[in-house]
């Protein structure tokens, strides 16, 4: 994949040209096949992405020629994994504007990171981690705060953690679109703010969230902001200095990369400050049969034998990415969700959530159907070709909220073209005739 069109340098940045895309696209071998005889429209990006043949090949010549146990050995193999596990954490701290790779720790996924944070306040309120965490202690009339729009990996932890110290859990409600607003969040932000959880963008309404008031008014009380960054990570910049966040959490599988890998960021001072939750080989300095010291982040987190290939891989995924540019991917997948829009909005009883048409939002649509449930919507999709996800996307409370069981979902990616939208737009009007909701209706 080569991508010829220079990145403008003003704000005005242009969506990737179709022969762009037709370059890109032919980088992922999982596109070129066909799917119950139809070309693959594969519009789940937002539940897991495509990989490029740069990312496949990466981890097998890793595999083929280096690998080995990372920190362990003194042989060349050693050296070699080692130094290319390192690398890549390099190379994910420069995507993300880390000051420093050792602010980013391995995980499994972004679940594992956002539960290294809340079992790590978690432990520092039951006194673990010495002086140097009471910083994270929380307690009875302290609040932890989210928003009835998380992915539920963004809101179960903090309902243990909430229910481990006595900490109430609030929640910024939302809207009947399924949307919030900053003033929405800071009506909630109190002296008793101690934590405020938020998606940077919705896996369900593709809504962008205010983050530099939240965290303005959330730093003011003395809270820590922790990011899920899972919808914005692959598909916009992603600066988390700039955002001032304390913590934010990604994973690999959504951004080209592999699965079993993740990364949890956060400010070098918390890491070194944050006690770990899981514990063993790996993350000590002395062990003695009373006592052990864990080492510095990020080594303090990654407990065990490590995802060297996985990360490798990733790496590989984050520097295809960067030789598109995050702004022209944001750019193309805005523009695929309001053609998207401007496409639903002519079919007769489709009721899409999140902002409306014109409003930016990530590359993504959910929707309902009038008269047909979504898991036929997606099997009616699929005979078509056309790959959406249906259900309730892992946010129950933000469905129960908008009165709804399941919705179906299209989401977009940098393979994504104008044909798969029109296909998809075109299908999606053929629904209710086929099901014959149009005559209940």
């Amino acid at each position: 994949m080569t991508i010829v069109a220079p990145v403008p340098t003003d704000d005005s940045v242009e969506p990737l040209t179709e022969d762009e895309v037709a370059r890109i696209r032919a980088d992922f071998p999982i596109l070129q096949q066909a799917v119950n005889g139809q070309p693959l429209a594969y519009l789940d990006s937002g539940a897991t992405a495509e990989r490029p043949v740069q990312v496949l090949d990466a981890e097998r010549r890793f595999l083929e020629h280096d690998n080995a146990a990372v920190h362990r050995g003194a042989h060349t193999l050693a050296a070699l994994s080692t130094d290319a596990y390192e690398d890549a954490r390099a190379t994910v701290a420069r995507f993300i504007g880390a000051t420093t790779p050792s602010e980013v720790v391995w995980t499994a996924n972004a679940t594992d990171a956002l539960n290294t944070v809340a079992y790590g306040l978690r432990n520092a309120s039951a006194g673990r981690g010495g002086p140097e965490a009471d910083r994270f202690r929380l307690g009875v009339g302290d609040e932890v705060l989210v928003t009835e729009a998380e992915h539920h990996a963004n809101l179960v932890p903090w309902q243990e953690l909430a229910a481990a110290t006595g900490a109430t859990l609030r929640w910024v409600p939302v809207d009947d679109a399924g949307c919030w607003t900053a003033a929405d969040a800071l009506a909630h932000i109190t002296d008793r703010t101690r934590v405020v959880a938020i998606s940077h963008v919705s896996n369900v309404t593709g809504m962008v969230a205010p983050v530099a008031e939240v965290v303005s008014a959330a730093h003011a009380v003395g809270a820590l902001v922790v990011l899920d960054a899972c919808q914005s990570a692959p598909h916009r910049p992603l600066d988390v200095r700039a955002l001032d966040v304390d913590f934010a959490a990604f994973s690999g599988h959504k951004m080209l990369g592999p699965n079993g890998i993740g990364v949890l960021w956060g400010r070098q001072d918390l890491l070194d400050a944050l006690p770990p939750f899981r514990t063993g080989g790996s993350m000590i300095t002395t062990v003695t049969m009373e006592h052990t010291d864990f080492m510095p982040a990020p080594e303090r987190f990654e407990a065990g034998t490590q995802p060297v290939s996985q990360a490798v891989a990733l790496a590989e995924a984050v520097r295809y990415l960067e030789r598109i540019g995050m702004r022209r991917v944001q750019a193309h997948e805005e523009h695929l969700a309001q053609r998207m829009l401007t496409g639903l909005a002519t079919v007769p009883g489709i009721t899409v959530v999140g902002p409306p048409t014109g409003v930016a939002r990530s590359g993504l649509a959910a929707f309902v159907v009038d008269g047909v449930h979504a898991h036929d919507v997606s099997q009616y999709l699929d005979a078509q070709g056309i790959a959406v996800r249906s259900g309730h996307h892992c946010a129950q409370p933000l469905h129960r909220r908008l009165g709804l069981t399941a919705t179906s979902r299209a989401s977009t990616y940098v393979y994504t073209t104008e044909q798969d939208v029109d296909r998809f737009v075109t299908a999606v009007a053929e629904i209710r005739g086929y099901f014959g909701a149009e005559d209940a209706s």
